[in-house]
């Protein structure tokens, strides 16, 4: 089994840079140990469905320590089968460019 999140998570109430606040949320997942990819707009993690979950409300639990408003969206695939998609989704596409 392989589940694929893609998740944003910062604060709503620490002014305009908040590159900090995102900082510790990552250090979160680099931590885990999980399969991760930071983009620009959010952060990609690869594991079993306990593990992913884990880890968001790791990241939230880290976050609302100082923060009073939090703000997270995220996304999820399941699949069955082998893990591995976080690259190999990319992969199969930039083939067919």
């Amino acid at each position: 089994m392989s589940v694929l999140a893609d998740f944003s998570i910062f604060p709503l109430d620490k002014g305009d840079s908040l590159s900090a606040h995102v900082a510790r949320a990552l250090r979160v997942i680099r931590d885990s140990g999980l399969p991760y990819e930071m983009g620009p707009m959010g952060t990609s993690v690869e594991g079993e469905w306990d593990e992913v979950m884990g880890v968001v409300n790791n990241c939230f639990q880290a976050l609302r320590k100082d923060c009073d408003r939090v703000y997270v969206a995220l996304k999820i695939d399941y699949r069955k089968g082998p893990s591995g998609r976080i690259e190999s989704k990319v992969r199969s596409v930039q083939e067919k460019l």
